[in-house]
């Protein structure tokens, strides 16, 4: 038996990176994937067509996570269409990089209103139907820089370090109701955002990482699948660093 098979899981921003990486993997491993995104993009298009032909049923809710009215909405019509959802993976973010001098008031909300407040609507929008079922798999996308800090990145390290103090929190308020919610904190990851970065920038990075390469979106995506899935059923609050031990 597969390891979601039967499942049912909402990833946040799963049209590209590592949300595509683990709605991949969760279809590979069985779970029907819903995915919530802000806009109808080629991207999520793809990622829809490619987890269907795994043979799994996927759909897309256009969703910004930042707006609670948009959350209400499309976890209703998530759980109304798919009639139980297993599996909550808050994934969507965004950055805003630059110094504490010169970053906005502007630029500092966007990102904790994507990143954190995002995190905590789409969680309290599907938390009472988790309850009701008395079983639910929160995962949390963090980052290894919300557990030690970074230059120039001082609204996306608070917004992933808010998000380890909100996990350990819901997994406090409703361990005892079936509910699991873990957090993953990825280190330095291949993808889109980081493929951007100067060569010196990544190889000053990379000289850090004991593993000695860049961890790749499976790396995430079988952390993810693993915290979603039963065998992870007496694990809850723990943040669990995917980084090469970057984080050492």
């Amino acid at each position: 038996m597969k390891l979601l098979e039967g499942k049912t899981a909402i990833i946040t921003g799963g049209s590209r990176g590592i949300g595509r990486g683990m709605a991949l993997e969760f279809a590979a491993e069985g779970a029907s994937v819903i995915l919530f995104d802000r806009t109808e993009s080629e991207a999520v298009c793809q990622t829809v067509a490619d987890v269907r032909a795994l043979g799994v049923r996927c759909e897309h809710y256009l969703c910004d996570v930042s707006d609670s009215a948009s959350v209400t909405a499309a976890a209703e019509a998530a759980v109304r269409d798919f009639g139980r959802i297993d599996i909550l993976v808050n994934n969507a973010g965004v950055t805003r990089d630059g110094l504490l001098l010169s970053m906005t008031e502007a630029d500092f909300d966007a990102v904790m209103n994507v990143n954190l407040k995002g995190t905590f609507l789409v969680t309290k929008a599907l938390i009472r139907h988790f309850v009701r079922n008395r079983y639910g798999r929160i995962v949390n996308i963090s980052s290894v820089v919300g557990l030690s800090g970074n230059p120039g990145q001082a609204n996306y390290v608070a917004s992933k370090a808010g998000i380890i103090g909100l996990t350990k929190t819901v997994a406090k308020e409703y361990a005892a109701r079936g509910v699991t919610c873990n957090a993953i904190a990825p280190g330095f990851i291949e993808t889109d955002m980081t493929a951007a970065l100067p060569a010196a920038a990544r190889e000053a990075i990379l000289g850090s990482v004991p593993a000695a390469r860049p961890g790749t979106v499976s790396d995430i995506a079988g952390a993810a699948a693993y915290l979603a899935s039963d065998r992870a059923a007496y694990i809850t609050g723990e943040v669990l660093r995917v980084d090469g031990g970057l984080g050492m």
